[in-house]
């Protein structure tokens, strides 16, 4: 057997291929005169990414979806390929797993169950043959090689023509990520641009993301997700047989997304400093996350929190096929043992301890049990482990939280078996139920004793939202977590104290009166109802911390009590202000604020405790587009980026910052030594699309006063080709 290797082009000039050319000769034949010899093999890049629908996904490799075919076309020198007298088979390999398919003519549709390569009647010319190749519905996410064998009753020549990737189907019914509806597949596939939700469920800010499917680079980074997966570095034969499960594939990657057990993604950080690394709110994409990654040799990128972690899950599912959508929950909790429960424990004058075991995760990161929000991922897969009640939406979530199995991960976990409190359904049903529909207890504590106890059954998963199918409005999803939905009227924050397993003399009700801005004055109002027979002398104790969104709140910022006198069957209101001067000096850019109210009878000891926690929205930052928000690409447009101060204080060194992937390079800043109350900031950019699609315009306002981002704002530009 003798080889040489020889480079050749793809005829429609889109990839570069190493063929190696075998001859496997007889002892009485010694060379391969008067048979035919393959020149070039075109990948039909174009033909076959349109129809696909994987245009853009890569400028390396071929990219088609399993169970549909592709097309090759083999163009030989003279003499041509003779059917009669020479045989033509393919061969895929998977790093030692091989399967031969034999060419044939015919003029029937291939069978998506099994490898098929087929020749239909036109498709034969003098010196060119097209073949239609098909691969199972079950095939393997990954990598193939494809080899090209010519044999006859002497000889076989065998070339080595090249790669293609392979991704799951959601077009095709078969397929265990089917998706029935255009529109969803739109959405959950094909759209690299999304929005997160964050903030509290009555003061909703929202973030867009490019999710980066369609950046160079981003397709080989997922594959080499793969790759560098434990799974397949302990066998990797095993895990290319289970790669064809998207059940599988959800938990190889979301494992890998975060670096906790592996070569992964992302480092999570959520307190101290974050000068080693980028800080969670600075990010806007996954592709910049992904080819960081990819660069530093597959070290952690620094830093990520939750929503960081499920947009970049989100970005490599949909990137090998599997329909994803990020998910916000309001209110979430963090369940570490499994009781179903959260406990919290408050002072006796209101201040929010950091004592529950609820608030310990396993990665060592001190957390509320009550996250004000938490994100995650639904993806879209049929569950034959499980029953066909059980397809669907399925949790699944990157964030380092507990282990499953082992790794830190979780899920896939079904939507369904949430609503329907099916806890012992695969994956994490019980930890994920426990997330959006846990009791909390709250505990008073004063010299290490408990001297009051309330019980709220309606507070965790108040809301959950994701992006709307072609819409920038949320949409709710409570109901699919939930058998009713609970929640509040917009525009008030209202908290009402229980006690657990006994009806209290005294009802308490806190509300914080509509949505502050920096500013405006915090407005809370405490109504306190005896409902006993005897007057009564009351202690109102109102305590209000900052907190991040789901970290241990701080010290005490405000705090206030008096004494109260009520009637029997009497209703008293109070009302308490805290003024823009006295939390704009404490207030960043992510932080929240928990308020507490515990009211005390001097006589009988009885104490009732009621909470709320609330945002405080962020000034607006404006930014406009001169001509509209469609552009041009490779045509300069101008933007124009505006603040406003409505801060009581001079701010001493304002900055202004512009920036925006594939619109500018690198970032632009504005800057003024002080920024007076009512004054504004602002800067004109010019800007040039290097390419189409959807960008992103990033601004965002900070000052010498504080460390973090006061304000961040973006922008949705439309880029369409010249």
């Amino acid at each position: 057997m003798d080889c040489m290797q020889q480079t050749i082009h793809n005829i429609c000039g889109v990839f570069t291929l190493q063929i190696m050319l075998k001859h496997f000769s007889s002892p009485e034949k010694g060379n391969d005169t008067g048979h035919c010899r393959l020149k070039l093999v075109n990948f039909e890049a174009n033909e076959n990414h349109i129809s696909h629908e994987t245009q853009g996904l890569s400028k390396k490799h071929l990219v088609v979806r399993r169970g549909k075919p592709f097309k090759l076309t083999l163009l030989f020198h003279s003499p041509s390929w003779n059917p009669h007298t020479e045989r033509l088979f393919l061969e895929v390999w998977l790093d030692g797993l091989s399967k031969r398919i034999p060419v044939q003519f015919s003029d029937k549709q291939p069978d998506p169950q099994s490898w098929s390569a087929k020749i239909y009647p036109g498709n034969m010319h003098p010196q060119s043959v097209t073949i239609h190749i098909c691969s199972p519905v079950l095939s393997s996410v990954a990598l193939y090689q494809i080899l090209v064998h010519i044999e006859t009753i002497q000889i076989k020549m065998s070339y080595e023509v090249g790669t293609f990737v392979l991704l799951c189907n959601p077009w095709l019914k078969d397929d265990p990520v089917y998706m029935p509806l255009d529109v969803q597949i739109q959405e959950y596939i094909k759209s690299d641009y999304g929005l997160v939700y964050m903030g509290t469920y009555l003061n909703i800010s929202r973030r867009p993301w490019s999710f980066g499917q369609y950046e160079p680079g981003v397709l080989e980074a997922c594959l080499k997700l793969l790759q560098v997966s434990p799974q397949h570095l302990s066998d990797k034969h095993k895990d290319y047989i289970l790669r064809a499960d998207p059940v599988y594939l959800s938990r190889v990657i979301c494992a890998m997304v975060n670096c906790n057990d592996d070569l992964g993604i992302l480092e999570g950080k959520w307190q101290g400093s974050y000068k080693s690394g980028v800080m969670p709110t600075e990010w806007s994409g996954s592709a910049d996350i992904l080819h960081r990654w990819v660069s530093s040799n597959c070290s952690p990128v620094r830093y990520g929190q939750c929503w960081v972690f499920a947009s970049v899950l989100c970005t490599v599912m949909r990137v090998l096929g599997i329909p994803s959508r990020v998910v916000t929950v309001f209110n979430a909790a963090h369940d570490s043992d499994g009781s179903l429960k959260i406990e919290e424990f408050y002072s006796s004058t209101g201040e929010k301890l950091n004592l529950s075991k609820d608030s310990i995760w396993l990665v060592s990161l001190a957390l509320n049990p009550q996250r004000n929000f938490h994100v995650w991922v639904e993806c879209w897969m049929r569950r034959p482990d499980l029953g066909a009640g059980f397809d669907g939406w399925q949790v699944v979530d990157p964030t380092p939280q507990e282990k499953s199995a082992g790794i830190f991960c979780c899920g896939p976990c079904p939507v369904v078996a949430i609503q329907q409190r099916c806890l012992a359904a695969p994956y994490d049903t019980s930890f994920i139920y426990a997330s959006v529909d846990a009791d909390v207890t709250r505990l008073i504590v004063r010299d290490g004793l408990v001297v009051g106890r309330t019980l709220d059954t309606e507070l965790v998963g108040q809301l959950i939202y994701t992006k709307s199918l072609g819409s920038d409005t949320p949409e709710n999803l409570t109901q699919t977590y939930k058998s009713k939905t609970r929640g509040q009227p917009a525009g008030t924050v209202r908290g009402t104290a229980r006690t657990g397993g006994m009806s209290p003399s005294l009802k308490v009700t806190l509300a914080i009166d509509g949505v502050p801005s920096v500013g405006d004055s915090i407005v809370m109002c405490v109504t306190v109802t005896n409902q006993s027979s005897s007057p009564r002398v009351l202690m109102e104790h109102l305590n209000a911390q900052l907190k991040e969104y789901n970290s241990s709140p701080e010290k005490s910022f405000w705090k206030t009590h008096k004494e109260v006198h009520i009637k029997p069957g009497e209703v008293l209101t109070f009302y308490h202000t805290i003024s823009p001067s006295e939390y704009e000096s404490v207030l960043a850019g992510d932080h929240i604020v928990n308020v507490a109210v515990v009211i005390k009878d001097m006589r009988t000891h009885e104490r009732v405790l009621t909470t709320q926690e609330f945002s405080i929205s962020s000034p607006k930052i404006t930014i406009e587009i001169e001509g509209g928000d469609i552009i041009q690409m490779k045509k300069e447009h101008t933007a124009q980026v505006s603040f406003i101060s409505m801060f009581t204080k001079t701010l001493n060194g304002a900055v202004l910052t512009l920036e925006g992937s594939g619109l500018l390079q690198g970032i632009h800043k504005t800057r003024l030594v002080l920024l007076q109350p009512g004054e504004k900031i602002e800067n004109k950019v010019a800007i040039m699309a290097t390419s189409p699609g959807t960008k992103l315009l990033i601004a965002t306002f900070s000052h010498s006063n504080s460390p973090s981002i006061v304000s961040r704002s973006f922008h949705k530009v439309f880029v369409m080709t010249a």
